[in-house]
């Protein structure tokens, strides 16, 4: 394993919070979604702390499975894996009940054109879900993208501050809240709502977009002129630990990292790094999609990434060729469009 390899690999394992935490986690939890980009990472984690803390819970990741080589990379992990189509009614129904929840189902991309399946996902769906689960404690995955732009000056958008989704996309997530909202009412199940932006691993995310702009040589839009991120682990914690802090009414929580970084001061790092002058076109405007997490840094310390050793981690892993997602962010998107 090269260093580069090791120290990734290092920043992948449980932290001495996480495994004190799982140990107060009573019971398995399932995963629901968990092919997409942060799933896989997600199941292994819950997995290793659960093996350091000496427990025998189980870890239940599900998903469409589109890709063969998840399944077999999870298994070898320990971990069951369950393929289904939460849509499908009989599919959802034969899931097994697991006491704590973690729902990353949902879609971004391709809602142009497609807005009634953007809906059926991350609105309807989730209705059948809250119904499954209603005696679980559930994780909701949510976005910052229900908020609207706000003034950079403000340091973004807190858990109390009024939502307005721009776009399709945006609004069905919302719909997505409100209906585990209404479930928890209901049925008095504890839960929260998990508001990220943006998650980033050396294989995809807001930094890695930068750097590729940068070392392309390709023009930076500075429109969206700041942005919060957080390194993927680091989310992965937070959410597994959000367990113990599901509640009724639900409660909603921005997890994402507290810098409000400047765009082009990102991609002026990576062209000290690579020995080229970034390519900027537009100006930086005085509003953007902006979270304050305050509250995520209160109930679970500072990230333990920060910025500079993610562009570094990232940087290199471009440099010695390692394998990326070729799924864009997006998040120069100032209307909402998808």
């Amino acid at each position: 394993m090269n260093p580069l390899q090791k120290q990734y690999e290092l920043l992948l394992r449980p932290s001495r919070a996480l495994i004190a935490d799982i140990s107060r986690i009573e019971g398995d939890i399932i995963i629901l979604g968990a092919g997409g980009k942060m799933g896989p990472s997600l199941a292994k984690l819950a997995k290793t702390a659960v093996e350091e803390a000496g427990l025998s819970k189980n870890i239940i990741a599900v998903s469409r499975f589109s890709d063969a080589n998840v399944i077999q990379d999870l298994q070898r992990a320990g971990i069951e894996t369950i393929s289904a189509d939460l849509l499908v009614e009989a599919d959802l129904q034969a899931l097994p009940e697991a006491p704590n929840v973690l729902y990353l189902a949902g879609t971004k991309f391709g809602t142009q054109g497609n807005e009634s399946f953007t809906w059926a996902m991350n609105s309807y769906l989730p209705g059948r879900v809250a119904e499954k689960f209603r005696n679980s404690r559930i994780v909701v995955f949510s976005t910052g993208n229900v908020y609207p732009l706000t003034p950079v000056i403000q340091g973004g958008a807190t858990e109390n501050s009024p939502t307005q989704p721009l776009g399709e996309y945006a609004q069905s997530c919302l719909g997505r809240e409100r209906i585990f909202e209404y479930s928890s009412k209901r049925y008095k199940t504890p839960a929260l709502i998990y508001r990220l932006n943006y998650a980033n691993d050396v294989s995809y995310g807001v930094l890695l977009e930068l750097a590729k702009s940068v070392i392309a040589e390709q023009p930076i839009d500075l429109s969206m002129g700041n942005v919060n991120v957080i390194w993927q682990g680091d989310a992965n914690e937070i959410a597994l630990r959000s367990l113990l802090h599901c509640s009724s009414p639900v409660k909603i929580l921005n997890v994402t990292g507290p810098e409000l970084l400047s765009v082009r001061w990102i991609a002026e790092q990576f062209g000290k790094m690579s020995g080229i002058d970034p390519v900027f076109v537009n100006n930086e405007q005085p509003t953007a999609l902006l979270s304050n997490a305050s509250e995520c840094v209160d109930l679970f310390g500072y990230p333990a990434t920060g910025p500079k050793l993610m562009m570094r981690l990232i940087y290199q892993w471009l440099m010695e060729g390692g394998a990326t997602i070729n799924k864009k962010t997006h998040f120069q998107e100032r209307e909402g469009k998808y």
